[in-house]
């Protein structure tokens, strides 16, 4: 799947509202364009999208069934 598709999937779940999927949704957009990056830019990149998820906590504490099935 590439990130068109994810994107075209995120939208037609609903997921604009769910930060999980953005964030995936983030990172393969990152792959798809890493080989027009230094190593360092993506390692930049990278770091950004980790901070962005780390902030978002355990939103998925007592849903896990929802989520992650």
């Amino acid at each position: 799947m590439d990130s068109k598709d994810l994107a075209q999937y995120i939208e037609a779940t609903d997921g604009i509202s769910k930060p999980w999927l953005l964030v995936q949704l983030r990172l393969k957009k990152l792959e798809e364009r890493k080989h027009t990056l230094s190593q360092l830019e993506y390692l930049q990149e990278i770091q950004a999208i980790h901070d962005d998820l780390m902030k978002l906590g355990e939103w998925w504490k007592g849903i896990e069934k929802q989520v992650f099935e």
